[in-house]
């Protein structure tokens, strides 16, 4: 095998120790992690008051509402699916990803995993054995489960070679990347005891450690003790990950498994076969063993088997090196979590590489002379061994009952160059994006952040916010903060996280992202320096302004750029004012596209539609270069002495009064009070001193023409003769036209509609209701300078709750201003392209808290006693906790925020369907209402439809006879079903 894998995330959790940092503290301390049985664990024969273990404290916990696993199928579940699924989640968020994005692709899983405690426990009760039972016992869906929930592609499978399955699966998974056969994939283990059938073995074969402590390599070794564990490790190919600038925590260089074949015994370890394991690691790997710093040992504590490890060892390790190779073992904190333990192990090794100190071997103090760990070469670890700088080079073993040997080398992760990283300034800081399932989950989520973050140093947060942006988002509810600095952050986190109310700031996407409409402003926003701040501060925004530049300065004959940056008023003449607007316009609509803010509908008003047809796609950049600049060439040229008057009243209001100003005619109607009129300069100043005198609002508009009027006309056929020399194509993005007063069907936009648009009204007030009435945008961008169009956005009748954004609204607006929009449109259900927003040296990979899953849900079996009580064939095993419905105090809670704030109006049908869905599911009644979806909500699959049917036909058989087919298209909620349902029994009942 020849390639180089790189640990770019993990998870874990073990006795005392849930977390990566939990658990690497309770190495670093040298800490105990055995304890008594807990209560909840069988009571029964086997199992008494003397047992020790490494437990984990909550393995009943689940939040199947986050990964909508029905509380009936929850309950049915091994316990150690359920932490594989909640580990594996935060695993590749460690990995500096969003879970979500990795749906529909190549990813594996595969899990270490020692059979199925629970399926011993379960499956032999036939009265209660049911399809989720079935599944939930299977040991196969260990891994299954993992690729299902989150939509993962490339192989799945749940490996058992007893105590090295963990690591033999992380051999697997590696040789699926080198192979190209996946891009990314999950390496995983998980252990539960519970039940005492194994430990009852242990103790008859003389391998139970009396005290419950294993004691790897010590005089005092004298067997084991079992522990609960898992562990999730995201691995990629090394040169994706450095690609993908994602964290490294170590190298894995190459792996081996052998088996000891026909040895003194199945169960007993070969050391030929485990010195032949570790050569064709080192071969593989391309390494000596002079090079191996230090070696995380399968060290059992039982007398046998550390003498046979250590002689394997020895063989392979007593060769001429400066310094011994140092080897331990974390079973002398966790105990063995066999399934898990080369998963445990490999973890450990990978967080010493990447913190360079390797932590000391609990019970090391003593060691077994027996061993001759000197003259081998070895040396154990009775303290903390610091790495020497430079690479380093470790492996991991891991020795199965039956005989299948793993070995795993790992080295450093290669040193990575950085960009410096400039401190400071306008354009330090960013978005901090934090999303979750429920409002629950959001308020506790981002008060874990508001504590992990207070923690760090106060300093810049800009790599804290693009960590977040690719690795916190994608889930419905949803909150994002625009800061500069760490201590800003904690702040805005820790006030949001205390608001009750938060549900009501942040959008519940529901699986839609918004509907975005641009508006493009018109001639008279222009201001000297407009976009200044921003050009400043965005690289972004600058690439795109530099480039609208170049356009325009053939056919200018100058730098509009440096006109607009420069502060002249000269921005204020036609011949300027209108390719400087195009280009500010045109910039800003780039700039937001490649942020992944695209419009999916525009409106331009009077100028503006020159930049909205560019970025709808009817023309290209220098096509609309060319027309721009002709326009206000054109214009320019015409005699002074017009202008134009804006006005609060209604276009009807102001015709008796227009028939007493000649040549003053209406120029736009942006509103139903909102009317601009355009012609003579006096004529213009007397109709604004008789409107002042009836009390009406008039204010005369910053231009030096009076365009869309009469006055225009001398202009007209030199400016249709440059634009019929243009190319125009069918606009690719909906166009509400200001120039007819709708949505545009067939019409082109071609030289005859810029000929028209110049000279006739512009119908903005039509054409914005017609984009509301038709498209029904839920998100609204002014495209310009400054804001004037939201300002008529905002008087028109809007749908509540539909955002106005500017992202740049005035000249010392900054790229904050940018990221405050693309905050807004994230919390409405956007998922931008998040880079452009930071310079490089700011994309850099910070360790975020993991998902903070809801501890509300409890599922926990005792074991199920034979019974001949009659029981349902799909009924869960008796439990300490079962569904609510059945016994409210159970802990199997309804999910917060479930779908469905109440029901459409009652039937007896809708009242039998949900009937029927809380039985299948075992959900609490009140998660279950008219618009509850099936798939989304409930997590239904086909089993459980097969069972619905069932229960529906016995409530209602007036639906006998209807199929599954029939039903699958209606079950897009509760209420639809029973919509259908309803009319199918009403036309029995009528034929």
């Amino acid at each position: 095998m020849t390639g180089a894998v790189a640990v770019v995330g993990l998870d874990c959790a073990f006795a005392t120790a849930t977390g990566v940092d939990a658990y690497w503290d309770l190495l670093m301390r040298g800490g105990d992690a055995i304890g008594p049985l807990p209560r909840r664990r069988w009571q029964g024969p086997g199992f008494d008051g003397r047992v020790q273990g490494g437990f984990l404290a909550d393995p009943d916990v689940f939040d199947h509402a986050f990964f909508s696993v029905p509380p009936r199928e929850a309950a049915a579940m091994d316990p150690q699916q359920r932490l594989l699924l909640q580990s594996a989640w935060r695993a590749l968020e460690d990995s500096g990803r969003a879970p979500g994005t990795l749906a529909g692709s190549d990813t594996g899983v595969f899990v270490g995993t020692m059979s199925s405690e629970w399926a011993q426990l379960h499956m032999g009760n036939y009265a209660r054995v049911s399809p989720q039972l079935g599944s939930g016992s299977a040991t196969g869906m260990a891994a299954n489960r993992i690729s299902y929930h989150l939509d993962l592609k490339g192989p799945s499978l749940a490996v058992d070679t007893a105590c090295s399955s963990s690591l033999v699966a992380v051999h697997l998974a590696v040789a699926s990347l080198l192979s190209g056969e996946c891009d990314t994939v999950l390496a995983a283990g998980a252990n539960l005891v519970l039940t005492p059938a194994l430990g009852l073995v242990y103790r008859q074969m003389g391998l139970a450690a009396p005290d419950g402590r294993c004691k790897p390599f010590s005089a005092d070794a004298d067997g084991i003790v079992r522990s609960d564990g898992v562990g999730v490790v995201v691995l990629r190919r090394l040169a994706d990950a450095l690609a993908d600038k994602q964290r490294v925590y170590a190298v894995i260089k190459g792996t081996a498994v052998n088996q000891d074949g026909r040895s003194n015994g199945v169960t007993a370890p070969s050391r030929w076969s485990q010195r032949e394991v570790i050569a064709a690691a080192y071969r593989r790997a391309g390494v000596t063993p002079d090079q191996v710093r230090f070696i995380e040992a399968h060290g059992t504590g039982t007398v046998l088997g550390d003498i046979i490890e250590c002689a394997a060892l020895g063989e392979v390790h007593a060769v001429p090196r400066e310094q011994p190779c140092a080897i331990g073992s974390v079973k002398g904190n966790l105990g063995h979590t066999e399934g898990a333990a080369g998963i445990a192990g490999l973890i450990k090794v990978a967080l010493a590489l990447h913190h360079r100190i390797v932590p000391a071997s609990r019970f090391a103090t003593r060691e077994n002379p027996r061993l001759k760990l000197a003259e081998r070469g070895l040396r154990l670890l009775k303290s903390p061994l610091r790495l020497e700088a430079g690479p380093s080079v470790a492996a991991v073993s891991s020795f199965g009952m039956g005989g299948t040997n793993a070995h795993a080398v790992l080295a450093s992760a290669p040193r990575v160059r950085r960009a410096p990283v400039r401190r400071g300034g306008a354009a330090s800081g960013g978005v901090f994006t934090v999303s979750a399932d429920t409002p629950g989950g959001l308020r506790r989520n981002l008060l874990t952040h508001a504590d992990a973050v207070a923690r760090r140093p106060r300093g810049d947060a800009a790599a804290l916010c693009w960590s977040s942006n690719r690795v916190k988002t994608g889930l419905t509810y949803r909150a994002a903060f625009t800061v500069r600095d760490t201590g800003e952050l904690a702040a805005a986190l820790r006030t949001a996280a205390a608001d009750e109310r938060l549900a009501e700031g942040v959008a519940d996407r529901a699986w839609r992202p918004p509907v975005i409409g641009f508006l493009f402003t018109g001639q008279g926003v222009q201001e000297p320096g407009m976009s200044a701040g921003l050009y400043g501060t965005s690289p972004l925004y600058r690439s795109h302004l530099d480039a609208v530049d170049a356009a325009l300065s053939g056919e200018l004959g100058i730098s509009i750029k440096e006109l607009i940056l420069s502060g002249s008023t000269d921005v204020h003449r036609t011949l300027w004012a209108q390719p400087a607007l195009f280009a500010v316009q045109y910039a800003l609509a780039g700039t937001l596209g490649e942020l992944g803010v695209a419009p999916d509908v525009v409106i331009g008003h009077s100028l503006g539609e020159i930049a909205a047809a560019t970025v709808a796609g009817a023309l290209s950049l220098t096509d609309a270069a060319r027309l721009v600049a002709a326009r206000g060439r054109c214009m320019d040229e015409l005699p002074a002495g017009g202008g134009m008057l804006a006005v609060g009243a209604a276009a009807s209001e102001l015709a008796a009064l227009l028939t007493d100003a000649p040549g003053v005619v209406v120029a736009a109607v942006n509103g139903p009070a909102d009317t601009v009129v355009s012609g003579p300069r006096d004529a213009l100043d007397a109709l604004a001193r008789r409107l002042a005198g009836q009390g009406v609002r008039a204010r005369h508009l910053h231009v030096s023409h009076a365009f869309h009027s009469p006055l225009m006309a001398p202009a007209l056929d030199r400016f249709t003769d440059a634009a019929a020399r243009l190319t125009y194509r069918a606009p690719e993005v909906p166009v509400a036209s200001t120039r007819y007063g709708r949505l545009l069907a067939d019409e082109p936009m071609d030289a005859a509609y810029f000929r028209d648009q110049a000279v006739e009204p512009v119908l903005f007030a039509d054409a914005f209701a017609a984009m509301i009435a038709d498209l029904a945008p839920t998100a609204l961008v002014e495209i310009g300078p400054r804001p004037q169009l939201l300002t008529l956005a905002a008087r028109a009748e809007l749908p509540d709750g539909v955002p106005l954004i500017h992202p740049a609204p005035g000249t010392a607006a900054t790229v904050r201003d940018l990221a405050e929009a693309l905050a807004v449109l994230y919390r409405s259900g956007l998922e931008p392209r998040w880079d452009g927003l930071y310079p490089p040296e700011q994309r850099r990979h910070e360790r975020l808290v993991p998902y903070q899953f809801s501890t509300d849900s409890r599922f926990w079996r005792s074991p199920a006693q034979p019974s001949t009580a009659p029981h349902e064939q799909d009924a869960p095993p008796a439990a300490d906790a079962t569904a609510a419905r059945e016994d409210p105090a159970s802990g199997t809670q309804a999910a917060e925020g479930s779908a469905g704030s109440g029901d459409t109006a009652r039937s007896p049908v809708l009242d039998a369907v949900i009937e029927a869905v809380v039985e299948v599911g075992k959900y609490p009644p009140e998660q279950v209402t008219a618009v509850t979806r099936f798939y989304e909500d409930l997590g239904f699959d086909s089993v459980m439809i097969m069972q619905l049917k069932d229960r529906i036909e016995n409530r209602l058989p007036q639906a006998d006879g209807i199929t599954v087919p029939q039903l699958l298209p209606e079950l897009r909620s509760v209420g639809t079903l029973a919509a259908f349902l309803g009319e199918w029994i009403s036309v029995g009942a009528a034929t």
